[in-house]
């Protein structure tokens, strides 16, 4: 494990030759000893590797019952200083009950025996033939000369975490014993199985492997038997699965009949803040579990084996799926409000910038869903003293294309009268000049919808609510926000997503909006007539604040680790001292902005991360940062 709580799981299909135990065994070793080398924390071998899963009633032959706890002498010598936990299947006899066993071992050592608990007895499946279920077996069996604990309940216990051990079926029933497991303390599932292939059951694989790791909140890893097993008329591929809290972070096959071994890197502080966040889960286990010590994995992972997203909240899998669910909240979400209010004229200010971009898509969805014509929608450009030419075109371009109705209202004359009447030089750029104008912007668009008989319809953005980059009674505030569960980041991908689906002139202006650098344009252009006021030049990279909120928000990492994942992922671009600097910008920010939070419009929550002081983040206005600065 490296300290910032990743640990390295290897997924191994060896070879076999179904009954040549010694064969398989000196794979077995091959396979841990290189896994040793990677820095592999445990190695999880298929069902029954050490004889081969298809043996059928040569598993009711004491000549292979030996040769498999002979076999099992041999891994413990030639393993006994090797630190990574071997997993591996093999049958076990007790008394005269034969049981389908992983046999858990490290430097040379049984640590325990977990048996099958459920057998399949069906299609191909005649495991009742030969081995015994075992969800009520709790016997200390000699093994290789040593006494060691056989029983479904053990949970494996490291300094780093704990783990439980199912079987293949274990894993297909209704109750699967993963559930009591992982409440009993177990963060990772290890899963041995001999799952045949046929067309679509890798699906279901994953699928089961998904939702086992989802709602018991933990790693559920899943080793499947090669093509080496393969007989008859079953064949057999090495699917390995690995998932975590849900996501699969692992999906591969081996269809070599040599060794193969595959390697992730799987996040135990993930899990455990899952399990502290969520408080429906807890520690009501049905039995008492037995807990059984391992040895410390003393080797820690140098490079990460998986990628870290620089975007974590842009979708990566079934993104045209994920963007129109997206889409279609934001514009449900203010279709009810409407609806509710009965107010047919939705009111927006258009600056032909990113986020009131997206919003006005989104009304313009909201009016398709509510069957009203999009004319009532009151979509205001207000020039100022920093709107440059090509935002101000884009925004007429982009209103006249959607068909709402185009109003356009200078602030400039009325900003000026209002310096005049504060006393306030209007050649002094300063947080007056910039703020007065976000102010006159609501004031216009407020009143304007006491005239139509409609709401403002906000544009601020999640990335914005964090930093807190909004002008108090100006853009922070409006009717409802659309964009109030969606970051920065996030905004762009869905504005491209939209653009993908257009033609003609609205696609050109949308692809150019996405082109055009982020700014509030409060202070004047250049000497060319461009944008002088880039907002990440002054906050920082927003794809930095956004994994920053992510990762704090979502998981409660702590800055250090933050710091690491953003140096895995962002490495190339920046270096540490960058990172840090732009870490240190948003946590003062955001801690020092919660004020504002505390009292933001209506708006709907869309993944999950969300800002809302009313369902989900709650913070005093006064907390101090200097834990999340100081590092």
């Amino acid at each position: 494990m490296n300290k910032y709580g990743f640990i390295r799981l290897a997924t191994a299909v060896p070879e076999v030759r179904v009954a040549d135990v010694k064969f398989n065994c000196e794979e077995i070793v091959k396979i841990m000893n290189e896994t040793q080398k990677e820095c592999a924390y445990v190695t999880l071998f298929p069902e029954l590797c050490v004889t081969g899963y298809s043996c059928q009633d040569l598993f009711l032959t004491d000549t292979l019952i030996k040769g498999a706890e002979e076999g099992l002498s041999y891994i413990l010598e030639k393993t006994k200083k090797l630190e990574t936990i071997g997993v591996l299947g093999m049958p076990v006899l007790c008394g005269d009950r034969l049981y389908n066993c992983a046999v858990v071992i490290q430097k040379g050592k049984i640590s325990g025996i977990v048996p099958k608990i459920f057998l399949p007895n069906y299609n191909d499946y005649y495991e009742k033939r030969w081995f015994t279920e075992g969800p009520d077996v709790d016997e200390t069996v000699s093994l290789c000369g040593q006494e060691v604990p056989l029983s479904g309940k053990l949970v494996f216990k490291t300094k780093d975490f704990s783990f439980g051990i199912e079987i293949c079926e274990d894993m297909w029933v209704p109750k699967s014993p993963a559930t009591d497991l992982a409440l009993a303390g177990a963060e990772v599932i290890l899963n041995l199985t001999a799952g045949n292939d046929v067309v679509g059951k890798d699906k279901h694989r994953e699928m089961l492997v998904k939702s086992s790791s989802f709602k018991n909140h933990c790693v559920y890893a899943v080793t499947s038997c090669g093509l080496g097993e393969s007989t008859t008329d079953t064949v057999y591929c090495g699917n390995c699965i690995v998932a975590e809290n849900g996501a699969v972070v692992l999906n591969e096959t081996s269809y070599d009949f040599e060794s193969k071994v595959f390697y992730c890197d799987v996040d135990i502080d993930r899990v455990k803040c899952d399990r502290r966040k969520i408080n429906s889960f807890n520690s009501n286990c049905s039995y008492t579990p037995c807990f059984i010590k391992c040895e410390d994995f003393g080797k820690t992972i140098g490079e990460l084996s998986r990628k870290i997203s620089k975007t974590p909240f842009v979708p990566s899998k079934d993104k045209d799926k994920r963007m129109e669910q997206i889409f279609n909240i934001q514009a449900n979400a203010l279709a009810k409000r409407l609806k509710h209010i009965n107010c047919k004229h939705p009111v927006i200010g258009v600056s032909g910038g990113l986020d009131s971009t997206l919003a006005l898509l989104v009304i313009a969805k909201t009016m398709d869903i509510l069957k009203l014509p999009r004319e009532n929608i009151i979509a205001i450009t207000m020039p100022g003293f920093g709107t440059t030419g090509r935002t101000y075109n884009n925004a007429v371009k982009l209103i006249k294309e959607l068909g709402a109705t185009f109003k356009e209202i200078s602030i400039k004359e009325s900003c000026l009268k209002h310096f005049e009447d504060i006393g306030h030089n209007p050649d002094v750029l300063d947080v007056t000049y910039e703020n007065a104008q976000a102010r006159e912007r609501t004031q216009i668009l407020m009143d304007v919808a006491n005239q139509v008989g409609g709401i403002v319809v906000g544009t601020g953005d999640l990335s914005e609510m964090a930093l807190g980059w909004s002008t108090f009674a100006g853009d922070h505030i409006s009717m409802y926000c659309v964009n109030c569960g969606v970051p920065k980041t996030l905004v762009r991908h869905l504005v491209l997503w939209i653009t993908e689906n257009c033609q003609g002139t609205e696609r050109e202006v949308l692809r150019d909006i996405v082109d055009t650098p982020i700014s509030p344009e409060l202070l004047p252009a250049d000497n060319s007539g461009n944008i002088a006021q880039k907002t990440e030049d002054i906050i920082g990279n927003y794809a930095i604040h956004d994994f920053i909120l992510y990762y704090f928000l979502r998981f409660g990492f702590t800055p250090q680790k933050i710091l690491y994942l953003l140096t895995v992922a962002f490495g190339e671009q920046y270096n540490e001292e960058q990172l840090k600097e732009c870490m240190r910008t948003f946590f003062k920010r955001f801690f020092n902005n919660q004020f504002k939070r505390n009292c933001v419009p209506d708006g709907p929550k869309i993944g999950s991360v969300s800002l809302s002081p009313r369902t989900d983040f709650k913070m005093s206005s006064d907390s101090h940062s200097n834990l999340w600065t100081d590092f």
